[in-house]
């Protein structure tokens, strides 16, 4: 497995404004912020309504393996957190639509950046898991 270059080391610095010892206590509010935006499905829906206001079902369909329940708990969490917008539209039979709330706007360029990071680094990922895997025997 390569080690990352020169230049990938310079470019992981410490976050910024450094996290306060607080930060890691139990009772600390940013964690349970952390827990209900940072899961697999949020950040997925999240991905999803980035491309526009989005019906339930479409949303199920485009999420290969989330089930409605799951779905319907993850969007009631995003939507309590100020992130996602609910409206009923007045259609037959009624349909609700999704949207990404202004809040949940401001969190897409730091979803983009993880992503970006996520299939830069997928091969060195790969080959970390394929060694530890080897190493368990």
């Amino acid at each position: 497995m390569e080690d990352l270059s020169p230049e990938a080391m310079e470019q992981a610095t410490p976050l910024s404004p450094p996290m306060r010892p607080e930060c890691f206590s139990q009772d600390c509010p940013s964690r349970g912020v952390l827990d209900q935006i940072a899961d697999k499905w949020s950040l997925m829906i999240l991905a999803v309504l980035s491309g526009g206001p989005t019906r339930f079902n479409e949303i199920k369909r485009r999420l290969e393996g989330i089930s409605q329940k799951s779905l319907s708990q993850t969007l009631r969490k995003l939507e309590r957190n100020g992130l996602v917008r609910r409206e009923v539209l007045n259609s037959a039979p009624v349909a609700v639509q999704y949207s990404l709330s202004p809040l949940g706007h401001t969190l897409l360029p730091h979803f983009r950046a993880l992503y970006c990071w996520t299939h830069e680094y997928l091969d060195q990922i790969d080959a970390a898991r394929q060694a530890f895997d080897a190493r368990q025997g």
